[in-house]
Parts: structure tokens; sequence; C-alpha cells
């Protein structure tokens, strides 16, 4: 199937452009929460020896 590209009409091309914001923005969340569980399993074996 050969992909044709057509113009999308504003209201459907506003509509994509807010579901891939949306996609990027949890995506961007994903990784700082997984960064944050990284360094928070870092940290508290820290505290166990010191505390």
């Amino acid at each position: 199937m050969v992909w044709n590209p057509q113009r999308l009409d504003p209201d459907r091309h506003r509509r994509r452009l807010e579901v891939l914001a949306a996609l990027a923005n949890a995506k961007a969340l994903r990784e700082r929460a997984g960064s944050v569980r990284r360094v928070g399993r870092l940290v508290v074996p820290r505290r166990r020896v010191v505390g």
C-alpha cells in the first residue's frame, strides 16, 4: 500500500499534535520516574549503613 501524503484537516491535525504531545509527556514522566527509582535504590542502602 502506497502512502498518499494528503493535507489533514485542521481539527484532525490539531488533535494529532495533542496526542503526540501527550505521548511525549508520558514518556518523559516514565523516564523521570525510572531515574528517581534508580537513585532511590542507591540512596536507601547508604541510609541504613549511616543511620
